[in-house]
């Protein structure tokens, strides 16, 4: 009941709320006098004053929310549950949701982006809080596509200006790698596949960081980079019996997709293995090849540090001397390997640069565009101020046409 309501009827200040097919009533208890009757809401302003106002200029109208945004509300709790999210992390999604549907670019665009929209402040939430989630996991759940949740995880970053740190990859590592479905024995993984967790996530996180600091992971998706370490890792630790496991045939008994460059980043890291197997004496004797250095991966991971730091220096080493050697003769540069030709200089090692500076995409050259003049184009201001002569020059041209008109114009000679 406010406080210094009277009955307009008797004076009585025992005024009462009554419910009457849903709608509040006050009634004085002494008179029975119907104070107010059907209002909804109230403005602050009016309800000391027991007046009557439209629902648009009551407290209702601000506290109003749109059937999508319940919608809304709701699939970020329940997404959040799905993944076991603390109940502040619950919290804090909510209210980013909350803070985009606010901006109109959001509450009128299409319901595609805004399904999207709720995964964005769950992964926002998680990135701020340190934990491990990644855009594909969400898009999962969510049946969305991963572009148009980038695209839309960008731009509510920027619209709510946020500070989202990057994923730690060693954290990530460890938690798409506990999904793998190798390491209890089930009727559709074979006893000889069936690996430790711990072992296999330890040689994980070295061939990751191995990748980490030959560029292969700059700028690139995490996920397929980490799936072909763990495929080497998991081929490393038995190689006798899962060399001749394919890549693909890996994923499906884990049980997790196969991204589609996952081949191709499995191929450029057994090319760094490669390398560095080089840099070993008892391992240059046996010609190793992409297959065979899997066995190998356990000394090359021991010693990984020693052999990057070589094979930067002896890369960058080999070409100062290929500049210095080359004014100098034949006969010294033949002396250095009995098994080549004289004359011939052995091939230089690789470097460990980028993949985008090793190969580099091939850019199309345009066509030119084959200009005809046909002297009906019109001529720019700037073009026809070089045709515009000096006075001195009308003068001389003047001469010029009245000694031509004179010579053609005398009488030829008998």
């Amino acid at each position: 009941m406010p406080s210094g309501g009277r009955c307009p009827d008797c004076g009585s200040t025992e005024l009462v709320e009554d419910s009457h097919y849903s709608q509040s009533q006050l009634v004085c208890s002494d008179c029975g006098c119907v104070v107010t009757e059907g209002v909804l809401t109230t403005t602050f302003s009016d309800e000391g004053n027991l007046r009557e106002v439209t629902y648009s200029r009551s407290t209702g109208e601000n506290e109003q929310v749109s059937r999508s945004e319940q919608r809304g509300l709701r699939r970020v709790r329940d997404l959040c549950r799905v993944l076991q999210l603390p109940s502040t992390f619950e919290d804090t999604a909510v209210a980013y949701y909350q803070q985009a549907y606010r901006h109109s670019g959001i509450r009128a665009a299409r319901l595609q982006k805004k399904e999207v929209l709720v995964g964005c402040c769950v992964l926002i939430t998680c990135r701020q809080h340190n934990w491990p989630l990644t855009m594909g996991t969400i898009c999962t759940l969510l049946y969305a596509d991963l572009d148009v949740f980038s695209g839309t995880y960008m731009q509510i970053v920027k619209l709510l200006g946020l500070d989202v740190p990057s994923l730690c990859l060693t954290d990530l590592v460890k938690t798409y790698c506990s999904s793998f479905k190798l390491f209890h024995a089930s009727p559709s993984v074979p006893a000889k596949y069936v690996e430790d967790k711990e072992k296999m996530l330890s040689r994980t996180l070295q061939l990751v960081e191995l990748a980490d600091k030959t560029w292969l992971v700059t700028g690139r998706h995490p996920l397929p980079v980490i799936t072909a370490a763990t495929f080497l890792a998991w081929q490393s630790l038995q190689p006798s019996d899962r060399l001749t496991c394919s890549l693909a045939r890996f994923c499906k008994l884990a049980n997790v997709d196969l991204p589609y460059p996952a081949a191709s980043r499995l191929q450029e890291l057994l090319a760094v293995l490669l390398r560095m197997a080089e840099q070993l004496a008892w391992l240059q004797v046996l010609k190793l090849d992409k297959r065979s250095v899997v066995k190998h991966i356990g000394d090359l991971l021991q010693h990984r540090y020693m052999l990057i730091r070589k094979a930067f220096r002896e890369g960058t080493a080999e070409l100062e001397e290929q500049g210095q050697g080359q004014g100098q003769g034949t006969e010294e540069v033949g002396s250095g390997s009995l098994d080549l030709p004289k004359g011939k200089r052995p091939a230089s090692p690789a470097l460990l640069l980028p993949p985008c500076m090793l190969k580099p995409p091939k850019r199309v050259c345009p066509t030119p565009t084959v200009s005809t003049v046909t002297g009906d184009e019109n001529i720019s201001d700037s073009e026809i101020e070089q045709y515009l002569r000096t006075p001195e020059e009308v003068r001389d041209f003047q001469r010029a046409q009245a000694a031509r008109q004179a010579a053609t114009s005398g009488p030829n000679p008998p």
